[in-house]
């Protein structure tokens, strides 16, 4: 474990730059999810489904957490496992991505359940990596992998419970 940050400052500009990739990457699924409502209220779905209106505010202040603990990850001393940590988030936000237009665009809900398995191990992957370097960075993910494994089990109901809409 690293138990000194870098000795860089602040660094805003940095932050910023990692809010702009997360918030990029929540855009990449937003374009997917244009009618994600609509198509949501179609759907068959247990109880425990939440509304529609729920998933922007969670997934605005977990694409949050996620910029912050990328940056402090980021203002670590360098080196390989800092590397791979970041190189580990970067991969599961692009699954993340992806798992939007899967589910909303293109209704692939057995691809879209893969992806977000893949993304859950990815995303465990991460808070390991994170919390080796930072502690506070892997705690911050928690919440995300969290959700992330709500709607793992969330993905898995409403695919097979919607096979024409969602593939068989």
């Amino acid at each position: 474990m690293t138990t000194h940050a870098s000795p860089r400052p602040w660094h805003v500009p940095a932050l910023l730059g990692w809010l702009a990739l997360c918030f990029v990457a929540a855009g990449i699924g937003a374009v997917a999810s244009t009618n994600a409502p609509q198509f949501y209220g179609q759907l068959v779905q247990p109880r425990w489904a939440p509304p529609p209106t729920v998933f922007g505010p969670v997934w605005s202040v977990l694409y949050l957490l996620m910029a912050v603990a990328a940056w402090l990850v980021g203002r670590e001393w360098p080196g390989p496992g800092r590397r791979r940590a970041l190189a580990l988030f970067g991969v599961q936000l692009a699954a993340n991505a992806l798992w939007s237009w899967l589910f909303f665009a293109w209704h692939l809900g057995g691809w879209a359940f893969a992806d977000i398995v893949l993304l859950w191990l990815l995303l465990a992957a991460t808070v390991v990596h994170f919390w080796r370097l930072r502690p506070l960075a892997g705690a911050l993910l928690l919440p995300y992998l969290a959700w992330v494994g709500f709607a793992l089990v969330l993905n898995l109901v409403l695919w097979r419970a919607n096979p024409q809409l969602l593939g068989g």
